[in-house]
């Protein structure tokens, strides 16, 4: 029986009708599930692509007792690095067939965060994915929720919820190590939130921070290298290129020599690097230098950067896969997933 097709959106059923199949047998050659033969699928995909049919995502999503959207909660979304979070998250999702809500709920406000997780409306969200703040106060208690979460960034879930995090005390080692072989010998660091105090953080478990110092100091003590607390520049929690420029007049103001420098992200290595040019400073063969996020500025700017790389790419894919996995049922007890960074090297180093 011929079936004519001439309305602008083409129906499932009217696939079936075209193939001579079922609707059940259409539905399923759709979704990549059901027994059928080789040569009935490929003749449904004939036809699905010959009247351009498309799925009606709404409907699917309803009929699954889903809404398709995923929430991506950020602290702000103004520092580049959460930025490109965000874009790539979309961008992940959208390949899944997910649109994302971003949130924002704002630095060191602890108990908007709760707010955020105690709040969340599964009427209008699949899921979340949680890229936690420096300045949280959460408690395990906060992380246990009865909807899919997964968590981004250095800070610890006690097991409690997925969390995909680069290996930031390998990367603070790994970029100390960098300098050191390209004969560096003294290493200022700026980015230290608060009093440096290398015992603690020596055993520190969480955060950005402390994790990358912890393989700072760690690889320096491998190689015999006392750590200057005098060349340990304190930001507090702005990571901004000011502040960056701000730290750095103060080591060069305390004139205690130094010849490599690792900045806690590629903002603070921005403004040092303006500061160390208008002193006279040559980079890399007076002071070498080296950041971390890889942003894409990095490469153009007039001594292009070298960075530890964020893994953004592998980051954004992991937690999208691991949400949706969380989705449909699939993902087994929480886990801790961790890659290491590697080193993207340009002109301010050796």
């Amino acid at each position: 029986m011929a079936v004519r097709v001439d309305r602008n959106r083409v129906t499932l059923r009217e696939v079936a009708q075209v193939s001579g199949v079922s609707l059940k047998t259409a539905s399923n050659v759709i979704n990549g599930s059901g027994r059928m033969s080789e040569e009935t699928r490929a003749r449904v995909e004939a036809v699905i692509q010959r009247l351009g049919y498309k799925v009606n995502a709404a409907a699917r999503n309803m009929s699954r007792g889903r809404t398709g959207f995923l929430t991506l909660a950020v602290p702000t979304l103004t520092p580049p690095y959460l930025a490109e979070l965000a874009n790539r998250v979309i961008d992940t999702a959208r390949q899944h067939g997910y649109s994302v809500y971003v949130s924002t709920y704002g630095h060191g406000s602890a108990a908007s965060v709760r707010d955020l997780l105690q709040n969340f409306n599964s009427t209008v969200s699949d899921g979340m994915i949680l890229s936690m703040s420096e300045t949280e106060n959460i408690s395990p208690k906060d992380l246990k929720v009865d909807f899919p979460l997964v968590v981004v960034g250095a800070r610890t879930t006690w097991g409690i919820a997925d969390h995909v995090t680069p290996d930031d005390r390998q990367a603070g080692a790994l970029a100390a190590s960098y300098l050191y072989e390209r004969g560096a010998r003294r290493l200022a660091v700026i980015g230290m939130r608060g009093v440096f105090d290398e015992s603690e953080l020596l055993q520190a478990e969480e955060g950005n921070c402390q994790l990358r110092m912890r393989g700072f100091i760690e690889e320096s003590r491998r190689r015999g290298i006392d750590v200057d607390a005098r060349l340990v520049g304190d930001t507090g929690h702005d990571w901004t290129i000011g502040r960056g420029a701000y730290v750095t007049k103060q080591l060069l103001d305390n004139q205690v020599p130094f010849d490599g420098m690792i900045a806690l992200n590629d903002q603070l290595a921005i403004g040092a690097m303006s500061v160390l040019c208008a002193n006279g400073i040559t980079i890399p063969r007076d002071v070498q230098i080296i950041g971390f996020d890889n942003l894409e500025e990095d490469a153009y700017l007039q001594i292009p950067l070298t960075s530890m790389d964020s893994r953004l790419n592998w980051v954004t894919s992991t937690a999208v896969k691991r949400i949706i996995s969380r989705i449909g049922g699939s993902a087994d007890s929480p886990k801790l997933m961790t890659t290491q960074s590697n080193i993207i090297a340009r002109a301010s180093t050796r």
